[in-house]
């Protein structure tokens, strides 16, 4: 048997820029000058074929330099963010049926509702300080049900857990909404007043009963029941989901299937019930709030707009290309067309957390021009021709941030950011005014009133009052008043003048995974997170400590038993992509057929070379959640001669 025996990689921190003249070179230290001048020369030869790649780890202040660049200094809409590979279909979903795309509810509304359903969210380990007020909720009397393929952390404290198969989110809610239906629990009153679409969503279900819904997702047809009734019956409920439903290649359509259930019931738009997407890294919301996603200005305002545009221009003395930019994923696809030639990348490693990860190193290599403004020589900075060390935005930098309630809240810096490190704000002006546009910002708080000026949305977030208020959720249009903490209280208006739109029934199709199983790749994988590492491992990767075992592909006793691996022993992990060393580790919260693997530890042992680069048309997010995969056991090695290992073939 082979063991285990792995030191996680460390990254060295950023303090001087960095330049060479081609990849086959080395790095070698440089002055701020000649790395701006670079950078600038190669950025202004890429002109009409150029990407930004913005950082949901960094200020809201940041995103919006970072986007006002692309769109004034490089006249593109090609901005977007790691935002793409996470919860673009929650955006997609929410604003198709209420016209914005943030959660609907605050944190504090979580501990002082019924009945609360983490759907596709193991949050006790990927959101714990969200899951610290789903506790006060359950001690409050709230009762949570989990919907996962695991039985997870988040599980345990369930009352009661859906294990469906990967891939069947749909069918599920589909049979939960005929259930709620046919059981007269629908609230008519609100379907009729405040949506649109009811008779064809009803159709759309009609065939979905519980028997049907247990063949497809394997969850009990009774367990599905239990969970329709009491979603329905509660007087107020929450529905909470995260990359358990987006990461899918029908991830806008699995947002859509758990809004009609908030529809279908009422659920939206009261103090205590609504639908909570959990943003994974602490600014994925506010960047896109800042318009650093290639369809909307800042504010959400509709790039398509020709008023939105117009306010943009006046303010920025620029014209604004009409039309969507490429999303993360399409500039990627046009990179491998020829059609992008270069990147700005500030604080994203797309290089180790794209889907497919063999494909997106060969895409980023082949361009003409890559420049990475971070705080670590991440793998993706490896592949620069120009490196420029920034601040870490959590202690280094003023500015404000925006969580997954919406709630935006000041940052401050707490510590002297080390060597030659500059803030990033500082950077893009500095390479504005090499490409001929003169930005004068005194400090963070300067773009953040310019931003408040453009943004109605957030117009009335001072800094004094942001301070004042240890945040403030948006919208915020007042200086004068805070607004209520849950969004589309219209809805519920008597009045229709003041209930504004109707909210659509989304009509979406069960639609299993991409990658299927069969013979030849029998074991679904499906990928998540832990509590103690963060995301491609960069920032936590490199400190070990007895409480971090690394990555292992983890199996339950069953399937590890079959395939006569025990804890500890290295396996071949495969799948129609490519394939990885891992050690086993075995599970009891998987079922048969189900294995699971993170993305923290891309440099020991790369997972996203066995995930599928199988897209949301919509929202551009990959199918991260479900591969088809076969592990087959290493051949053992023999002592041979002379010390010399040899291995049985």
């Amino acid at each position: 048997m082979r063991k285990h025996d792995r030191t996680p990689k460390t990254y060295p921190r950023l303090t001087h820029p960095l330049v060479r003249d081609s990849l086959d070179e080395p790095f070698r230290q440089a002055s701020w000058d000649e790395a701006l001048d670079r950078t600038a020369q190669g950025l202004a030869a890429a002109r009409g074929a150029f990407g930004m790649f913005s950082c949901a780890r960094a200020t809201n202040e940041m995103n919006y330099v970072a986007q006002k660049f692309a769109r004034v200094v490089m006249g593109t809409n090609n901005v977007d963010s790691c935002n793409r590979t996470c919860h673009a279909p929650s955006v997609a979903g929410l604003s198709a049926a209420f016209g914005s795309g943030g959660g609907t509810s605050s944190y504090e509304e979580i501990e002082h509702t019924d009945v609360i359903v983490m759907w596709g969210s193991n949050a006790r380990f990927a959101h714990p300080i969200f899951f610290q007020h789903v506790l006060k909720g359950i001690h409050n009397g709230g009762r949570l049900y989990a919907v996962d393929p695991r039985r997870t952390s988040t599980a345990e404290w369930a009352e009661s857990w859906l294990g469906l198969d990967v891939g069947t989110d749909i069918a599920m809610a589909h049979a939960l909404g005929r259930e709620i239906i046919h059981a007269g629990l629908a609230n008519h009153a609100f379907i009729e007043r405040a949506t649109s679409g009811f008779e064809e969503y009803r159709a759309l279900v009609e065939p979905w009963t519980l028997s049907l819904a247990e063949k497809v997702t394997r969850v009990p047809a009774a367990a599905i029941r239990e969970l329709a009734h009491a979603y329905a019956r509660a007087e107020r409920a929450q529905l909470c989901w995260t990359l358990g439903i987006t990461e899918h290649h029908n991830g806008t359509d699995n947002v859509r299937a758990l809004i009609n259930l908030s529809l279908l019931t009422g659920h939206v738009g009261r103090y205590g019930s609504g639908l909570q997407p959990l943003r994974g890294q602490n600014n994925v919301q506010g960047g896109g709030d800042m318009g650093a996603i290639p369809n909307r200005l800042p504010g959400f305002q509709d790039i398509l707009d020709p008023r939105a545009r117009l306010k943009f221009e006046s303010a920025w003395d620029t014209v604004i290309q009409p039309h969507h930019g490429l999303n993360l994923t399409e500039m990627f696809e046009e990179m491998e067309e020829g059609g992008l030639r270069a990147v700005y990348c500030i604080g994203e490693n797309p290089a180790q957390s794209e889907a497919d990860s063999e494909q997106a190193l060969r895409r980023l290599t082949s361009l003409d021009f890559l420049v990475v403004q971070d705080i670590f020589l991440t793998k993706t900075a490896e592949l620069a021709h120009v490196v420029l060390p920034a601040t870490a935005g959590w202690a280094e930098t003023e500015g404000t941030t925006t969580n997954s309630e919406r709630r935006v809240q000041r940052v401050r810096r707490a510590v002297t950011p080390p060597g030659e490190a500059r803030e990033d704000i500082d950077i893009l002006c500095d390479l504005a005014s090499r490409l001929g546009h003169d930005w004068k910002y005194a400090d963070a708080e300067s773009v953040w009133n310019e931003l408040r000026s453009l943004s109605p949305d957030h117009y009335g977030m001072t800094y004094e009052r942001l301070a004042e208020h240890q945040g403030i959720q948006w919208p915020c249009p007042s200086t004068e008043r805070i607004e209520s903490s849950y969004l589309h209280g219209r809805l519920w208006e008597r009045a229709p003048e003041l209930r504004g739109p109707r909210a659509p029934f989304g009509i979406v199709r069960h639609d299993p995974p991409v990658d299927l199983t069969d013979e030849e790749y029998p074991i679904r994988l499906t990928t998540g997170r832990r509590l103690d590492s963060y995301n491609t491992g960069v920032q936590s990767g490199g400190y070990a400590s007895p409480l971090r075992r690394g990555e292992f592909v983890e199996l339950c006793p069953e399937d590890a038993e079959h395939l006569g691996v025990v804890v500890g022993e290295e396996v071949r992990v495969s799948s129609r992509r490519g394939s990885v060393t891992a050690p086993v580790w075995i599970d009891t919260a998987l079922r048969p057929g189900l294995a699971f693997m993170t993305m923290h530890f891309p440099d020991e042992v790369d997972t996203n070379r066995l995930t599928i680069e199988a897209n949301c048309p919509i929202a551009g997010t990959a199918e991260f959640k479900a591969s088809a995969i076969r592990i087959d056991k290493l051949p053992a090695p023999l002592s041979g001669p002379a010390g010399v290992a040899t291995y049985v073939r």
